[in-house]
Order: structure tokens, then sequence, then C-alpha cells
């Protein structure tokens, strides 16, 4: 299992996501972090994979509309059927590039087969296959740093 390889997804808080004192639904980041809990799981397994439970979500820091907000996903562990996925969101204000850790979170997946059942996740086979997806989404670098933004 590779603990460097990890999937990021970017959005903004709109309006329609927010309460109305202009702070993004906790409903909202748990639907996001889910979904992206389901897309680590999916491109480590190459299986169908269920969401089991999510665990320790603790919401640090309230994001403001109009943040960026960058979700984190990467594998914590690997069990026979299931996969936790470990989850870190962030929010960054568009004016300022203040960056904080606001959410954090754990969602067990659970691989199933056609009848919907739980079958097995090979880990070794699996784990090749996420760090090679995970290798080639990478931005290319060139060696010198130089025209990175």
């Amino acid at each position: 299992m590779s603990a460097s390889a990890e999937t990021r997804v970017i959005e903004i808080v709109f309006p329609m996501n927010t309460n109305s004192m202009g702070v993004l639904f906790g409903g909202h980041a748990l639907s996001l972090m889910d979904r992206l809990a389901f897309i680590v799981a999916s491109r480590f397994a190459r299986k169908p994979v269920v969401t089991a439970c999510s665990e320790k979500v603790e919401f640090r820091t309230p994001v403001k509309e109009g943040n960026l907000i960058e979700l984190i996903g990467r594998i914590a562990r690997v069990g026979r059927t299931s996969i936790t996925v470990e989850i870190e969101m962030y929010a960054e204000d568009l004016l300022s590039g203040e960056r904080n850790l606001c959410t954090t979170g754990q969602f067990v997946l659970v691989a199933v087969g056609d009848d919907g059942h739980p079958v097995p996740v090979s880990p070794a086979e699996a784990s090749a296959t996420y760090r090679a997806s995970a290798r080639d989404a990478e931005p290319p670098r060139s060696p010198s740093g130089e025209g990175e933004s």
C-alpha cells in the first residue's frame, strides 16, 4: 500500500451550500467527503464499493461562502473486504490565500460483488494499480522547478 498516493478534489462554496450564517452545511461537507472516499476506494480496489460507515468526523473550523475547499483522500487501512479512507478538507480564502484544515474524517468502504455481498480486496494487486493511477494523474514537473505555478 502506498501512503503517498492520494486523490484531491477542489470546489468552491456557493450560497446554495451554506446555512443562514453563510457557512458550509455539515451535510454537504459529509457528502463531498464520502464521494471522495468512494473514488479513492474504487481506484484502489478496481471493484464496486459501498460505504459501510463514517468514523470520527471532526468539524474543526467553519468554511465560509466563497472559500475554496480542497479535499484530500488517502488509503488508511485495507482489510479483507474493506478499505478505510482518510479524508482531510482544507478551506482556502481566495483573497488572502489563508488555508486551514477544517474537517477530517475516516470512511470505511466495502468491496462488493454483483450480488451485493462483500468480496475480498487483494491489497498487493490493488496497491500497484492505485499507485500507477495516482502517478499518472500527477502533473509533469520540470527538473529545476521552473514554470510550476
